[in-house]
C-alpha cells in the first residue's frame, strides 16, 4: 500500500450483499496525518501529481490484476500499487500455496516491466507472512474488495491489499474519487463455523 496522506474526514458504510463485506470510506484530516517534517503544499502536490498522472493510464488496476494473476494459473493478488515514479506502473504481488511472486506491470500497455521476483512464503516478515496465510483462508477476493471499494467511493482504484488493524484483518483499497483519494476499509464476511457432518 502507499502510505500517502489522505484529506478530509468522510466516514461512510457500504453493504456487498453477494459477500457481506462491509466498506468504510474514509478520507484522513491532515492534521492527523501530516508529517511535521512535510508542509502541507508538498503533501497535496504530490496527490495531485498522482492522480493527475493516474487519470491519463489506460489500465484500470483490475485488469493489472487479473494480467498478474494469470502469469500463475492458480494465484490470487495479495497486494498491488500505482507508482508514477517514471513510467506509470503497478506493483502486483500473488500468492499461490507458498509461492509469492512479485511484478511489475505497465499501466498504459498491460506488459510485464522488468523481471519478476519469486520467493516462499518462509522468505516473508512476520506482518507479511500472517496476512499472506490469512488471504489463503479468506473466501472473498481482493478483485471484490476493489470492486465494492470503487462503488462506494464512486472512483477508481489505484492501490489495496490487507492490513491488520487492532487485531481485524481487512482489505484497505485506495480509491482516486474527484480530487481526493479515498482509503476504503472491507471486512471480510466471517466464514460460518459448520456443524457436524452426518454421514
Amino acid at each position: 500500500m502507499p502510505k500517502l496522506h489522505l484529506l478530509a474526514l468522510i466516514v461512510w458504510t457500504a453493504m456487498l450483499t453477494a459477500s457481506g463485506a462491509v466498506a468504510d470510506v474514509q478520507s484522513r484530516a491532515d492534521t492527523d496525518t501530516r508529517s511535521t517534517t512535510a508542509p502541507g503544499g508538498a503533501e497535496d502536490a504530490t496527490i495531485r501529481r498522482v492522480l493527475t498522472e493516474f487519470r491519463t493510464v489506460r489500465v484500470p488496476l483490475s485488469r493489472a490484476m487479473a494480467i498478474a494473476e494469470r502469469l500463475h494459473e492458480g494465484s490470487k493478488t495479495a497486494d498491488i500499487s500505482f507508482e508514477s515514479a517514471g513510467a506509470p506502473v503497478y506493483r502486483v504481488r500473488t500468492i499461490r500455496n507458498e509461492q509469492v511472486w512479485e511484478n511489475t506491470v505497465d499501466a498504459n500497455s498491460g506488459g510485464i516491466a522488468g523481471k519478476e521476483v519469486a520467493s516462499s512464503l518462509r522468505e516473508l516478515g512476520r506482518e507479511d507472512l500472517a496476512n499472506m496465510i490469512a488471504l489463503k483462508w479468506i473466501k472473498q477476493e481482493l478483485s471484490d474488495a476493489v470492486q465494492v471499494a470503487e462503488r462506494a467511493a464512486a472512483g477508481s482504484a489505484l492501490a489495496g491489499g490487507l492490513v491488520r488493524q487492532d487485531g481485524r484483518l481487512n482489505f484497505v483499497v485506495v480509491v482516486a474519487a474527484g480530487d481526493d483519494l479515498k482509503e476504503v476499509m472491507l471486512e471480510p464476511p466471517k466464514v460460518a463455523k459448520q456443524g457436524p457432518i452426518h454421514r
